[in-house]
């Protein structure tokens, strides 16, 4: 298992362990279009029959101990958790670095859904995974990129968005979406106004029977769920628990 700096080693610990698992996690490479990636992968390997698969896209920053952490803590609920790369095996970007390389990926979208697309294709290939029962879920960068995912028509039961970037589409594709959506959005996030939010929830409500949920958390900045500066425990366990809901009407 990877070592994790200790406030993430704490949040962790906050999930308890099933007795009778045993949990591993480990890099794993794979690749898209020439460029190799480096994801992240955590599970039960005591479970006796395929589990639901959680694709986990990361914030800015790439893959690091936030998206690990999250990984282990869905490991420990029983999920086969990856952590996909979207940018590359030897990119990890500084803060200074990470703006202007997710600018990059938000300015070619057909990139970036074909990097997630790449992710859910290993993921699906995992001997424990059952892949009629994925779901794809983000934070900040990685949000917006799940909901990208979503808009390829991906077969898979749901999205959840943490705080994500909230992208309308002219025209709209937002009727090729075939998963539910779950947006967990702060209601103090000057990346996502309230103006972003409505005409996001317009572009839904144009196709009646996409199933769509949003909430917004009082007093919650941009990336409340990240440990660091903006972290915010109670919007982050109450974000994390109507996840753990959601998936368990999903994976029904």
């Amino acid at each position: 298992m990877t070592d994790l700096p200790a406030t993430h080693e704490e949040l962790l610990a906050t999930i308890p362990i099933a007795d009778g698992a045993k949990l591993e996690a480990s890099a794993i490479s794979y690749g898209h279009d020439g460029t190799e990636l480096e994801g992240y992968v955590a599970h039960d390997a005591a479970a006796n029959e395929p589990r639901p698969g959680i694709l986990i896209v990361h914030d800015w920053l790439g893959v690091g101990p936030n998206v690990e952490m999250r990984a282990q803590m869905l490991a420990r609920l029983g999920y086969v958790a990856f952590a996909a790369d979207i940018y590359g095996a030897d990119v990890r970007p500084s803060h200074d670095e990470a703006s202007a390389l997710a600018s990059h990926y938000y300015s070619d979208l057909p990139l970036l859904r074909a990097r997630v697309q790449a992710a859910y294709d290993t993921l699906v290939e995992l001997p424990q995974v059952d892949e009629t029962r994925i779901a794809v879920i983000g934070y900040c960068f990685g949000g917006s990129a799940a909901l990208e995912f979503a808009r390829t028509g991906a077969d898979i039961r749901g999205v959840v968005s943490f705080h994500g970037r909230l992208l309308t589409h002219d025209p709209s594709d937002a009727d090729a979406i075939r998963a539910k959506l779950l947006i967990l959005t702060g209601g103090s996030d000057p990346a996502v106004p309230d103006d972003a939010v409505h005409a996001f929830q317009d572009e839904l409500r144009a196709v009646p029977n996409l199933d769509w949920q949003v909430t917004t958390y009082s007093g919650a900045p941009h990336a409340f769920t990240v440990l660091g500066d903006r972290f915010r425990p109670v919007a982050d366990a109450r974000a994390w628990q109507a996840q753990l809901d959601f998936f368990d009407e999903i994976f029904a």
